[in-house]
């Protein structure tokens, strides 16, 4: 089991800091959104590079565990993992592996992150044909098989402009988180973000802004609070 925690994972790290209170803002946003029907599958992606998106997902991800939900977290960014780096996990047997193996299915290879509730199931094996991988009919099974473990399996996949992927995969589940970077995310990009999103019927739940600036009384506040 991981000990040392990547420090991004903030909710752990600092869980009474105004970030880890905003990812429980996002949790219960989620949460009440959806009453009619539960979110079971969640794709989080961003619509360029860099814009945060795998840490959204893993600081969410942990918020909903120490909600008391069962989660595991998917790495389907298969040019860019990163996942196993932010829960300390190797990325041996995963994803890709599953797709792969009909015994992995039946007893998929996931991690413990040393977060309870929260499991990991790590890229695997990079594969050639990423897009293909996510669109076959076998990703179905897997989501389903994986479904039946948990409460909410969240995926990461790559930026959605990038590659096809994102795409592909946001049709395969019940809702989308769009990430968004303040100050550098391009308006047209977020424009076309969704609208790939729309061409495949993707349920796109909202958006999250990510690296804005807070506001620094509530940081004095939240500093204060942390002292008594």
């Amino acid at each position: 089991m991981p000990t040392d925690l990547n420090s991004s994972l903030i909710t752990i790290s600092n869980p009474r800091s105004p970030i880890s209170e905003a990812y429980r803002t996002l949790r219960t946003n989620l949460e009440f959104s959806s009453l009619d029907k539960p979110i079971r599958t969640m794709v989080v992606t961003s619509a360029a590079p860099d814009e945060g998106k795998s840490t959204t997902l893993a600081n969410l991800a942990v918020a909903l565990a120490q909600g008391g939900k069962k989660v595991i977290v998917v790495d389907c960014d298969l040019r860019r993992p990163s996942l196993h780096q932010l829960f300390n996990a190797r990325n041996a047997t995963g994803f890709t592996d599953m797709m792969r193996d009909d015994a992995l299915m039946s007893k998929p290879p996931l991690q413990e992150t040393g977060v309870a509730n929260l499991q990991l199931l790590t890229s695997g094996t990079l594969p050639p044909n990423p897009a293909e991988l996510v669109g076959s009919r076998r990703m179905g099974d897997l989501i389903a098989a994986l479904v039946k473990k948990v409460e909410m399996v969240l995926f990461d996949a790559p930026p959605i402009i990038a590659v096809t992927d994102a795409a592909v995969l946001a049709s395969k589940v019940d809702a989308v988180l769009l990430v968004i970077s303040a100050g550098k995310t391009k308006r047209e990009h977020a424009k076309k973000a969704q609208a790939l999103l729309d061409k495949v019927n993707a349920h796109l739940i909202g958006t999250v802004l990510n690296n804005v600036k807070g506001d620094a009384g509530l940081y004095q506040y939240y500093s204060s609070e942390e002292k008594k």
